[in-house]
């Protein structure tokens, strides 16, 4: 069954056509990608289907009653609300019945009244149940937890929170409407690493729908069955994940290089013939010919294959380094020195590897990078660079940049080059004609992000402090920066989100963990950390059902197998801690269920005063039952 249907929709901007005759359904269960280069209309084109703008042409058909949950890019929230309370909007019917099962219990105190609202009760009670009514809060909490609100956080104004927590607080407001289809404009901006993945596995086990613009090619594949192309004004639509996507769209280009040179080698044929004997023996032939070959033309003649304009990027660094580029002993990052963000283990990042530093929101990766820059001193330790380092620092909001400038004026700051060879190096990076003349201030995140590349690349640095430099790109010029940077002969720290790029690139893993306040080193690839993750919770899980434990796939630091050990003891004690509230959970509701049956009896003997008696023993019993399950999910959340 199909959700939306559109046919032949368009949307101009006089004079320019963002899209034109494109054709889509999306049907119940899908998980679609929308992808395309920045600003071909894919956020044009999500408002359209959600019914927020009109096309210029085509029609849009919905299924009716569809609910539908849209996420623009940045999303604000605007409400004198706290957090919380703007997440239980979305449960105001449940909050209503909650209100009306305490009154309905409340006259039935009454003897009177007991036998009037007994059955109002039974069956609002199984509604409000079978809605969630006894759950909402806990999978409240559980999803803002997933979305990075610590619980202080719950209770903060809307009006106090960053834009970032804007736009995750109605992604989370979303999430908990649960919408038969959602619509969201790159949901991963602003979520960590931890969120992401959260996210993955909570659309992955949602039964709705979803359409979504993202450049996080990890979360497409793990997320989506489909994917939609959206270049020159058209719409191409694909099957599978987004790798499936990216070998599919590569074997169809190919083909239809193959179908117009064979048409384009024919025609040539045709065209050799009629030149030939247009004024000779055969001219009426070649005049036939001539005729079939402007109407084939005119009907059948396949247009020359287009392909997108890419980054053309190359890092050169005639500047060898030393061996040994970063080291450190007893580091500790921070400003505080009553409350550091983390301490190091001793760190040793050799020439020609890549550290990615990962962590959550607010884990202190930014200010690891300024203390390596000297900008800001260590709380204790040391920190040394190598000899013969020649760095280059691409910062996640690009402070280099001075938006006053214009974009040539920002690249011959870097390196005075002649007018003409300054154009032609900021084409490579896509800024022909009077694009150069742009003021920085006036430029989009994409355009600010390849200004920022742009003038790293001319530094020719051996060393490269990049944070977050997939931000704001598109996925070509992500996969362009992909490939350039893993071919540079120098060394890289990276501090980013992007798991793709971290799987392509990263030697080691520098992983921030804030609660502990410590850094973990893990010497290999994301894909053999992965590896020991599971392998972890495989170790946990034979501990838990007493299985054998095989051995630790790499050796830990010595304060780490401290705090594993430490982290093993409150494990053992949670988990008894658990398996006591789940036998306490279990005997409450025995104890409900019999107690039910007999109010069930008693009311068909009409004792209405047992009936009363037996609901007030019953919402206690319910009460110590809600305690348990909070108690029960707290403790599961910090598991």
């Amino acid at each position: 069954m199909s959700l939306i249907v559109a046919e032949r929709i368009a949307k101009s901007f006089d004079p320019y056509d963002i899209f034109v005759d494109v054709s889509c359904s999306i049907a119940r269960g899908d998980r679609i990608a929308l992808v395309g280069r920045n600003g071909t209309g894919k956020t044009t084109l999500l408002r359209i289907l959600a019914g927020l703008e009109p096309p210029s042409r085509g029609q849009v058909h919905r299924a009716k009653g569809l609910r539908i949950g849209y996420l623009p890019q940045g999303a604000m929230l605007d409400s004198e609300r706290t957090l919380w309370q703007e997440m239980m909007t979305v449960f105001d019917t449940l909050r209503t019945m909650e209100v009306r099962l305490h009154q309905l219990e409340m006259e039935m105190t009454d003897p009177a009244r007991v036998e009037a609202v007994l059955d109002e009760y039974a069956a609002l009670r199984d509604r409000f149940e079978a809605l969630g009514g006894y759950t909402y809060q806990d999978r409240t909490r559980h999803v803002l937890m997933g979305l990075g609100f610590r619980p202080e956080e719950h209770d903060m104004p809307l009006g106090h929170l960053s834009g970032g927590q804007k736009t995750r607080a109605l992604l989370a407001r979303l999430l908990l409407e649960s919408p038969d289809l959602l619509l969201l404009d790159e949901p991963t901006n602003h979520l960590d690493l931890q969120a992401i993945e959260w996210l993955e596995g909570y659309l992955n086990s949602w039964e709705g729908t979803v359409l979504l613009v993202a450049h996080d090619r990890y979360f497409l594949d793990r997320v989506v069955h489909k994917v939609w192309e959206l270049a020159f004004g058209r719409l191409e639509i694909y099957s599978g994940n987004y790798s499936q996507y990216v070998q599919q769209r590569e074997e169809r280009q190919a083909r239809r290089w193959k179908e117009y040179q064979t048409q384009q080698e024919l025609m040539a044929k045709e065209e050799f013939y009629i030149q030939r004997y247009m004024a000779g023996q055969r001219s009426r032939q070649a005049k036939g010919r001539l005729k079939r070959l402007e109407r084939f033309k005119q009907e059948q003649m396949l247009d020359r294959p287009r392909q997108e304009k890419t980054l053309k990027l190359h890092f050169q660094t005639p500047l060898r380094s030393g061996d040994r580029v970063v080291w450190s002993q007893d580091l500790v990052i921070g400003y505080d020195p009553q409350a550091p963000l983390f301490r190091c283990p001793d760190l040793d990042l050799r020439r020609g590897e890549c550290a990615a530093l990962l962590g959550p929101n607010g884990a202190g990766k930014t200010t690891f990078l300024k203390t390596i820059l000297g900008m800001i001193d260590p709380l204790a330790g040391f920190i040394r660079l190598g000899a013969s380092l020649k760095i280059g620092y691409l910062s996640q909001v690009h402070t280099e940049l001075d938006p006053e400038q214009t974009v040539l004026e920002s690249i011959l700051e870097v390196k005075d080059l002649p007018l003409g060879e300054a154009r032609s190096f900021l084409a490579r990076f896509l800024f022909t004609g009077d694009e150069v003349m742009k003021r920085i201030s006036d430029l989009s995140g994409g355009e600010r992000a390849r200004v920022a590349l742009a003038r790293l690349v001319l530094q020719r640095a051996n060393f490269l402090l990049l944070d977050e430099p997939t931000n704001h790109l598109d996925i070509a010029s992500q996969e362009v920066l992909e490939d350039v940077l893993d071919r540079f002969p120098g060394t890289i720290l990276l501090v980013t989100h992007d798991r793709y790029l971290v799987d392509r690139l990263a030697t080691q893993l520098w992983i921030i963990h804030p609660e502990e306040r410590v850094l973990e080193v893990f010497p290999g690839t994301w894909a053999e950390y992965l590896e020991a993750r599971a392998k972890e919770a495989q170790e946990a899980e034979d501990r838990r059902t007493g299985g054998e434990t095989p051995k630790r796939g790499f050796d830990q630091q010595r304060h780490l197998r401290r705090q594993e050990q430490r982290a093993r003891r409150e494990e053992e004690a949670r988990r008894q801690r658990v398996a006591d509230l789940e036998a306490a959970i279990h005997r409450l509701e025995l104890e409900i269920k019999a107690l039910e049956e007999e109010m069930a009896t008693a009311s068909v003997a009409q004792q209405i005063m047992r009936v009363v008696e037996l609901g007030t023993l019953h919402r206690d019993l319910e009460r110590q039952l809600q305690e348990q399950l909070d108690l029960w999910a707290q403790l599961m959340d910090t598991g």
